[in-house]
Parts: structure tokens; C-alpha cells; sequence
């Protein structure tokens, strides 16, 4: 008797069985629970068949809007439940679907305020903040897609600069900061463009400073300065244009500003084109973005108030946004070549001369009746007349009378000084 001839079953393909692929399903039923979108009767339904040979794989993960790997998951653990006689009573796990946490109430309100305003905060801007005010971290593609659910996506976004190919980068910090300014409309309720001063290590990318300013002028930059170099340290070299702060075309002369660098070892290298202070000017564009929408959004119209928030924003960018030609953060860039030994900072010295030198210094005369001119007011110095002294206009509005200039082997003698104590 011959044996029988085992014949394959064949598979049988109905037309009506097969909806849409799943790489067409609407997003809103991929990531949903499968429980949530089908009934457990179909599903139930679409496995017997599936193991009756009465569909294929493609088919009856089609009809489960599922992926073919994820219905081979699905199918392994029916077929478990089928061992134990128990496939009547099966049901699907939680595996798979929209597993992330409901964002709170104060996030859903942050982002409302950020992408309501005029002019709105861009996706990155809105993300980094949750992050930054509510300690929630949110992608900026989630961010766009609740915006556009909600009615929210700012309309006619400009694209994205693309930054152009690094052509060369310092290999350690403070070996290069680059200095520039930006004037800007940064408070939508005022048309006054106000400068802002922007410090960029150019190793790590670390914003050492960023402040808004009345003015581009010397009492400015005296200001600013200081205020990094007590932060983060003192640089080798500050990048800088030529312009007339930095620049003077008398062989081998100094600015006033480029005299109190000087004085503490910072030097100026400049540009030779604009172009070349690429990182900087990108580094503007990027508080472009962002500040006018903060501002209006927290109904900021004046330096006092917005100062305190730049602040803020600067660290968190340094600590939590990522780099996109670094890949990395510019804090983490920072603490690495500190660990690594690339560092050429220098910490600042205990100097009595630093609030002098951050000034701005004029000669004066003493006149005959034993008095100088300070400010709208003529005071007495304890001096033989004709004799020539050193007014400082320090950037917090007091006076101080020297002797004589600022020299590293001398102690300042003081005539006159209101600087608070």
C-alpha cells in the first residue's frame, strides 16, 4: 500500500480581507493599543484563521493593522494560550503601543503661552523649555505634533540655517573666545534695536556670556567682560572684527579696551572676513529665534527684567541642548577637555587695580581753586593745583579719582571713589 503524499494546504487570499498596509494606517491607530482600536472577538477571529492556514501572515497583519513582526509576537503568545486549551480565554498583552506618560497640566500651559504669543516660539525653543521651567522632558517633534493638534503651529516657520562645513576649531578651552555684538528688535512691543554681547568659547561652544545692553559703547564692553572672566576665567585671545573697540590702524597701539585686556594677558586676533566668525553669528541667530517669543510671551518690554531670564537661558542651553556640530553638549565639550588637561584658562588675579582698569579713564586737571570735575559736581582732591589726575567712569555710574594710571607693580592711589564697599 502506498504511503500518502503529505500535500500542502493552500492558502487562500480574499480580497475583502486585505485593508490598507500598515506603513498607510493613520498614525492615530498605530500607536494606539491594539485592544483600544479592534475589538477582541476580530482579533481573536484573525488568529484562528491565521492558524487554520485559512490567511497569510501579510493579510492578517494587515487586518490587525500591525507590523508583520509585532503580529508574529502577537500570534506567538495566542499560540501559548492554544497549548493550555485556553484560546477562548486569551486576550493581547500591553506590549507595543503608546506607553508614554500623560504630559502634566503645567506643561500643556507652558507650551500654550510659548506657541500662543506673537511672534510664537519655535519647536526647539518650546521644548527646551518645558525642560527647563518643568523639569519634562519632550522632543521637538512631539512638540510640533501637539502644536498642530492643537491648532498651535506657528505659520510660514523659516527653515533652519544650514551650518556651513567647520573649517577649523580650538582644540582647548580658552585658547579662543569669540566676541561679537547684535543689534536686534528683541521686545515685539518696541521698535528700538538693542545690541546685544554674545562670548563664545570656540573649543566647547560654551556660551561664557550674553547680555542685553542700551548701547554698544566702551562702558559696555567694561560691563561685560569682567563678568565672564570672573565666571568662566581668563582667555588667551578674544575673536573680534575691526571695529573701532577693538581696531585701531596706528602700528603696534592699543584701544582702551584692548589696554585693560592687555593689562590681564588677553589678546585680540582679528577676523579677516566676516564669514570667518561663522560659529558666533550663528550663535545670534540663535537667540534671534528665541528671545523675541520669550519676551512677548512673558510680556518683557526692558533690560531690567530681561537680563536676570537671559541668564537662565544661557546656562540651560549650555548644560542640556545638544550641539549639533559637537554632538554633544556644550557643558559636557567644557568638562571634558578640562578633564582631559585642554585648558589654557587662567584663573583671575587678586588685583586691586580690576575695578580701575574696567573703566573708562580720562585725564583731568585739578583747577585752581583745588577742585576737579566729576560727573555735574566739583569736589575737592588733596592736591597742589595743575596737577593731572585720572577720572574712572566705572559701568555701575560711580567716579573714582587716581593718581596715575593703572600699573601692575604699583598699588592704586585713590583721591576720590564712591564705589559701594
Amino acid at each position: 500500500m502506498p504511503l500518502p503524499v503529505s500535500v500542502p494546504k493552500r492558502k487562500i487570499h480574499l480580497p475583502h480581507d486585505n485593508p490598507l498596509p500598515f506603513h498607510q494606517t493613520p498614525s492615530h491607530e498605530k500607536y494606539q493599543q491594539l485592544t483600544h482600536r479592534l475589538a477582541l472577538p476580530l482579533i481573536r477571529h484573525v488568529l484562528t484563521r491565521f492558524r487554520a492556514e485559512q490567511l497569510d501572515a501579510d493579510t492578517a497583519a494587515t487586518n490587525l493593522k500591525l507590523s508583520r513582526s509585532r503580529f508574529y509576537e502577537l500570534y506567538a503568545d495566542y499560540l501559548r494560550a492554544c497549548a493550555h486549551h485556553q484560546e477562548a480565554l486569551w486576550r493581547p498583552g500591553h506590549s507595543g503601543g503608546d506607553h508614554a506618560p500623560e504630559w502634566p497640566p503645567e506643561v500643556l500651559a507652558l507650551l500654550h503661552k510659548r506657541l500662543a504669543s506673537t511672534p510664537p516660539a519655535n519647536y526647539s525653543f518650546a521644548a527646551s523649555e518645558v525642560l527647563r521651567l518643568c523639569d519634562f522632558k519632550v522632543d521637538r517633534a512631539q512638540v510640533r505634533r501637539w502644536a498642530l493638534g492643537n491648532q498651535l503651529a506657528p505659520p510660514n516657520l523659516k527653515g533652519k540655517t544650514t551650518a556651513p562645513i567647520r573649517r577649523w576649531q580650538r582644540s582647548q578651552i580658552g585658547e579662543l573666545w569669540q566676541l561679537d555684538a547684535s543689534p536686534h528688535r528683541w521686545f515685539p512691543s518696541c521698535k528700538r534695536l538693542f545690541p546685544m554681547l554674545n562670548l563664545l568659547d570656540d573649543c566647547s561652544r560654551l556660551f561664557t556670556g550674553s547680555k542685553l545692553y542700551q548701547h554698544e559703547n566702551l562702558l559696555a564692553y567694561y560691563d561685560f567682560l569682567p563678568t565672564a572672566f570672573l565666571e568662566c576665567g581668563l582667555p588667551l585671545e578674544l575673536y573680534v572684527d575691526f571695529h573701532s573697540f577693538f581696531f585701531t590702524h596706528t602700528p603696534d597701539a592699543l584701544t582702551q579696551l584692548g589696554q585693560a585686556l592687555h593689562f590681564y594677558g588677553v589678546s585680540f586676533r582679528y577676523a579677516p572676513t566676516p564669514q570667518a566668525k561663522g560659529k558666533i553669528e550663528r550663535e545670534h541667530q540663535f537667540w534671534q529665534n528665541r528671545l523675541p517669543a520669550f519676551f512677548a510671551s512673558e510680556n518683557i518690554a526692558d533690560l531690567a527684567h530681561a537680563n536676570p531670564h537671559l541668564t537662565d537661558l544661557r546656562q540651560h542651553r549650555n548644560q542640556h541642548e545638544l550641539h549639533r556640530e559637537l554632538r554633544m553638549k556644550p557643558q559636557q565639550a567644557w568638562d571634558t577637555a578640562k578633564k582631559e588637561n585642554r585648558s589654557v584658562l587662567r584663573a583671575v588675579p587678586r588685583c586691586p587695580w580690576w575695578p580701575f582698569v574696567w573703566s573708562e579713564r580720562t585725564v583731568i586737571k585739578v583747577a585752581d581753586d583745588g577742585r576737579v570735575p566729576i560727573g555735574t559736581q566739583r569736589l575737592r582732591v588733596e592736591v597742589a593745583p595743575k596737577t593731572r589726575l585720572i577720572l574712572c567712569h566705572h559701568p555701575s555710574g560711580h567716579h573714582s579719582v587716581l593718581a596715575a594710571q593703572p600699573e601692575l607693580k604699583t598699588k592704586p592711589q585713590i583721591l576720590f571713589s564712591n564705589l559701594p564697599k
